[in-house]
């Protein structure tokens, strides 16, 4: 039996297959969309990961590779490299359509029906609760701001307020689901891009192309700096192991080409270009304090807009976040309806934000998380992608929704020992090699963080290995 209940009063029987029903409460939770159901092109993927992009977080971790120590050239590289792992997003988001199930369930195939709730309630709901709260604080940061414009002091009662009216706004999105996510995005996506591109005229005049840092980086401290600006950047798009949330309404005939082609353009373009100009920003004024750094480079007219397209942005990335964390929630066995699923996934991220607010720096806060999550994200997503190429990308929706012992997916006691090692060497690796938070002896020794490459290759390449081996050689290409 599956773990989710549909929500009845918004169900629609036999809907047209295309019309989109973004006036109603999303009814499918984890459970499989039929044929029937199914609608939509991959081009319309490109709004929703553009929209979910163009947002404060990429501004201040952009500007973070300058405030590192390097020069603008080695932080437009390692912002082009890093943001190339939307490539694994794009892969992953392929195996929506082909099953026309949520990644939650997809994984399934990976790490057997249990092993896939500890999955999930690691990697897909904890991680994602996170990550709400990080976004939801930036956003808040510059919707403080507003407040202050109005002549209404930011104090604590006045912070908790705004941090709760976006998440309102935020989950309001999320309850109602994949429909208005689509109807939503692109217009979102064409007000950011403008707002973006009077931010771009505005920071690319200012912006001192010849910087050089006081004490430029050599050797192996450049190389260490370059390794951890790396992993930086690719923390946004290897968080998204659940891209085939949004891409499972695609029809089964939709081109995986196509498919993983629009999910990867439209974050790395976004992500690239925004985080770009976080750090030509940085060349120019202090982006220990972004916010302030970048309403000075503007109009005066234009900041209260520039502050409220950072909320629009981050609002957007945060409904996709906190769509993917209720679907977790009910992946992990909780027999909760998606819509209430995402209402608890909100409460937790707004103890979490006020938390980073109003306790910790936020800065640090954000650059120590993100570099850490990559020691689990890495290896997680390696191990789906890697399940993919096996499979062919061949994945039976109704088979994965079989939770019974015995079913395809059952494995031995409901693990998937193959998915499950090779999750574990992976991580073990990228935390002997990670240094942010604690360094490991690896990184220690060789003076730099290679969690990401680590991670990734030890976590693809076991499993590649144990699930090609003769015990479970029969259950990799056909996907049960």
């Amino acid at each position: 039996m599956e773990s989710t209940i549909p929500d009845p009063h918004t169900e629609v029987p036999n809907p047209p297959r295309t019309t989109v029903q973004a006036t109603r409460v999303e009814a499918h939770g984890i459970d499989h969309i039929p044929d029937g159901e199914r609608r939509g092109r991959p081009r319309e993927l490109f709004r929703v990961w553009a929209a979910a992009n163009v947002n404060y977080l990429s501004l201040v971790t952009g500007g973070a590779l300058v405030l590192m120590g390097l020069t603008l050239p080695q932080a437009v590289a390692v912002i082009v490299v890093g943001n190339l792992c939307w490539l694994l997003t794009g892969l992953l988001a392929v195996s929506g359509p082909a099953s026309g199930t949520p990644s939650e369930v997809i994984t399934r195939a990976l790490y057997g029906v249990r092993g896939n709730r500890v999955n999930n309630a690691v990697t897909g709901w904890t991680i994602s609760v996170c990550y709400f709260a990080l976004n939801l604080a930036a956003a808040a940061v510059a919707a403080f701001s507003l407040v202050e414009r109005v002549g209404i002091p930011a104090g604590t009662g006045v912070k908790a307020v705004v941090v709760v009216a976006i998440a309102a706004l935020t989950l309001t999105i999320s309850v109602y689901g994949h429909a208005v996510i689509l109807r939503l995005y692109l217009p979102i996506t064409l007000v950011l891009g403008a707002v973006f591109a009077v931010v771009a005229v505005r920071v690319i005049g200012h912006a001192d192309f010849g910087y050089r840092p006081a004490e430029p980086l050599r050797g192996g401290t450049l190389w260490a700096t370059l390794a951890a600006g790396v992993t930086l950047m690719a923390a946004g798009p290897l968080s998204y192991t659940t891209s085939a949330d949004f891409s499972r309404y695609l029809p089964r005939t939709s081109s995986p080409r196509a498919v993983a082609g629009w999910t990867a353009l439209g974050g790395f373009l976004p992500s690239v270009v925004v985080c770009s100009l976080g750090a030509f920003a940085a060349t120019a004024v202090d982006m220990t304090d972004p916010q302030t750094a970048l309403e000075s480079l503007l109009p005066g007219w234009f900041a209260p807009v520039f502050l409220c397209a950072l909320v629009l942005g981050t609002i957007s990335l945060n409904a996709l976040t906190a769509y993917s964390a209720g679907l977790a929630l009910q992946a992990v066995g909780l027999r909760i309806r998606r819509s209430l699923s995402v209402l608890v996934d909100g409460a937790v991220s707004v103890s979490l934000t006020l938390y980073a607010l109003l306790v910790a720096d936020f800065l640090d806060t954000v650059s120590n998380i993100l570099q850490l999550t990559v020691v689990l994200l890495g290896p997680a997503t390696a191990v789906y992608a890697t399940d993919i190429l096996l499979r062919r990308n061949r994945y039976d929706g109704p088979a994965l929704t079989d939770e019974t012992p015995g079913g395809p997916f059952w494995y031995t006691g409901g693990v998937n020992r193959a998915g499950a090692a090779a999750l574990a060497a992976g991580v073990t690796a990228g935390a002997l090699c990670v240094d942010t938070l604690y360094t490991g002896p690896i990184a220690g020794a060789v003076g730099m963080d290679l969690s990401l490459p680590a991670g990734l290759l030890t976590a693809a390449g076991v499993y590649a290995v144990v699930m090609r081996g003769p015990r479970t050689a029969a259950a990799a290409p056909s996907g049960g």
